[in-house]
């Protein structure tokens, strides 16, 4: 009979809920509803619309998503996942809204406006299997998408669970990307290897444990000094600083946390700072095994903080590596107890100015202004503070700006104090290049390479001087370093929209809308990534797609202009050319 008719397809089901809601509703009822409710408009529903999914029905916490695609699914949750990521950065971890997915295909059933039948159910019992911000795919998930995905995935065997007969294959998915390899190296450079045989560390951010939330700057600030004391070291691979914090203030599992960043060891710490006294604690874990290797504690006046840092580094180096000579280790790093003030300083400019809010570039300026009348000879603070100038002046366009100017004097400065700053030539190499001077802006961010080998934004400033010069292969080997070395990276959004620019010189129209499209997805409001993309479909021939591209991108920026283009992009002659006729194409004047 036609009334009892009910209606069966295949789907890729996704089973989400938020971990431990009962939890942060205890804490706080209203303040987690806002929570959830901004999440759920400003991040995870505009996802699922975007990979084409249907809302089933939500239960509180929970939500069931039916998508036609199973690789759309995997791709949304993942997007989710990593945009929580950020969004809980400046969150306490007992407040912060984890969500769990389980995604599986199957045959369901449809009756009114629910779905039924056991692909549901598998989905809704991965996900009571996953961790908090985790992602759970059954076996058939991950048959289907692993050659289409550039996601990795671990195999977590069968497993048994309530009210299926039988056991799941259940593979976990990592939110790090495996970018596609392109088999190109730098013109006159040796090519790089695909895999890290290097020993790889990666040092998370030190537990503040002084109680205090303002200290939390110091407790950063040990744990960057080690990752740069390591990252001098040729003979290691060193997880650059904005993907080992992104771990900040999580419970962290170090055998998942090693996964996910690609490193066979972990280092983790703590520090207590009470009046002038400071207590490191650190151990060094095997993540393969989960033994600790080594950990030691140190007590010691603040004055002495730089002595203790080099000797925490030096006992990593020999627990990793016994062979290693003394003389080969980590050499005292030339800072006075006078640079003290500085140090700290310039650590809460960079506390803060790493979420790269408007607000937040800001505040972090305003603490290195200071830091830098306070401190005229400490090279960090200038510069730190010519690399925010630099980032600052991005939306007005840099060519010939006040803040490139004097990010320039700074970064000029810093040098002459101490020629060894990476930093320092890397704002000498960004402000050469809104210069229109790649050739020196190469120079500076090779000589950033030298100084430290390990210097992920150094590459990925590399490969934008490349790519805006048409040398497309040379800037994706660079890029695609830079995303290897940190592949939680707040510059991700840069990172891809500068691999948008070399796919596009390239001819290779599709690949650069796919990386386009992830720029403009990161960044929604970085207009850099919304100019090549809407090239790249103009160019694609992709025409409506290009005018709605293009509209969105006049709404951020309305006196974008062909001439705007030309006067204040730092594009080769050739290269803004082939820029100026796709956008032409698309409609800009």
């Amino acid at each position: 009979m036609a009334d009892d008719y009910i209606e069966r397809r295949l789907a890729a089901i996704f089973a989400g809920d938020i971990a431990g809601y009962s939890r942060l509703m205890s804490l706080d009822e209203e303040g987690t509803l806002r929570q959830l409710k901004a999440h759920r408009k400003e991040l995870v529903d505009p996802k699922i619309v975007e990979y084409r999914g249907r809302i089933v029905k939500t239960t509180g916490d929970g939500m069931l998503v039916e998508f036609v695609s199973v690789v759309d699914a995997v791709r949304c949750a993942v997007d989710i996942s990593r945009g929580m990521i950020d969004r809980n950065a400046s969150v306490p971890a007992e407040r912060r809204i984890e969500f769990r997915i389980g995604i599986n295909v199957g045959d369901i059933m449809s009756d009114e406006n629910d779905i039924f039948g056991d692909g549901v159910n598998v989905a809704a019992r991965l996900e009571a299997l996953a961790e908090p911000g985790g992602i759970l795919v059954s076996r058939v998930v991950y048959e289907q998408v692993r050659d289409k995905l550039n996601f990795g995935f671990e195999d977590m065997g069968e497993q048994a669970v309530k009210n299926i007969p039988r056991p799941i294959g259940v593979h976990r998915v990592s939110l790090r990307e495996q970018p596609p390899v392109h088999h190109v190296v730098s013109v006159g450079a040796p090519a790089r290897p695909e895999t890290i045989d290097r020993p790889s560390i990666a040092v998370l951010p030190f537990a503040n444990m002084s109680g205090d939330p303002e200290q939390e700057y110091f407790a950063d600030g040990i744990s960057e000094d080690i990752i740069t004391g390591l990252s001098k070291l040729r003979w290691f691979f060193v997880i650059a600083r904005n993907s080992s914090f992104a771990y900040k203030g999580k419970a962290v599992d170090v055998k998942r946390a090693a996964r996910e960043l690609g490193v066979r060891y972990i280092l983790e710490g703590s520090v207590r700072k009470g009046g002038n006294r400071v207590r490191i604690t650190a151990q060094l874990i095997d993540a393969s095994t989960g033994n600790h290797i080594w950990a030691d504690r140190y007590d010691g006046e603040l004055t002495d903080v730089f002595e203790l840092q080099d000797d925490i580094t030096k006992k990593v180096v020999s627990a990793i590596e016994p062979k290693l000579l003394e003389a080969e280790a980590v050499r005292a790093q030339s800072r006075s107890p006078q640079d003290i003030g500085g140090w700290d300083m310039v650590m809460q400019a960079n506390s803060v100015f790493w979420r790269m809010t408007r607000a937040d570039v800001e505040a972090a300026i305003g603490i290195l202004r200071n830091a830098v009348m306070r401190y005229p000879d400490y090279a960090p603070a200038q510069s730190m503070l010519a690399f925010t100038l630099l980032f600052r002046a991005i939306p007005v366009g840099t060519y010939g700006s006040r803040d490139a100017k004097e990010a320039l004097e700074l970064a000029s400065r810093a040098t002459e104090i101490d020629a060894n700053d990476p930093w320092a030539h890397l704002a000498l190499g960004w402000a050469a290049l809104q210069m229109r001077n790649t050739e020196l802006a190469v120079e500076e961010y090779q000589r950033a390479l030298d100084i430290n080998p390990n210097f992920a934004a150094a590459h990925g400033h590399l490969g934008s001087a490349l790519a805006l010069d048409g040398q497309s292969d040379s800037a994706i080997g660079h890029l695609q370093e830079a995303i290897k070395m940190s592949p939680h990276d707040p510059q991700m959004f840069f990172f891809n929209t500068n691999l948008a620019i070399a796919h596009f010189l390239a001819g290779r129209y599709e690949d650069a809308i796919a990386f386009g499209r992830k720029a403009v997805q990161q960044r929604a409001g970085f207009t850099g990534g919304h100019r090549i993309y809407v090239a790249a479909l103009a160019e694609a021939g992709r025409s409506e797609e290009a005018a709605r591209a293009l509209a969105e991108l006049k709404m951020l920026q309305p006196d974008i202009s062909l001439a705007w283009i030309e006067e204040n992009i730092p594009y080769k002659r050739v290269p803004m050319a082939r820029l100026v006729v796709a956008l032409r194409k698309a409609g800009l004047e």
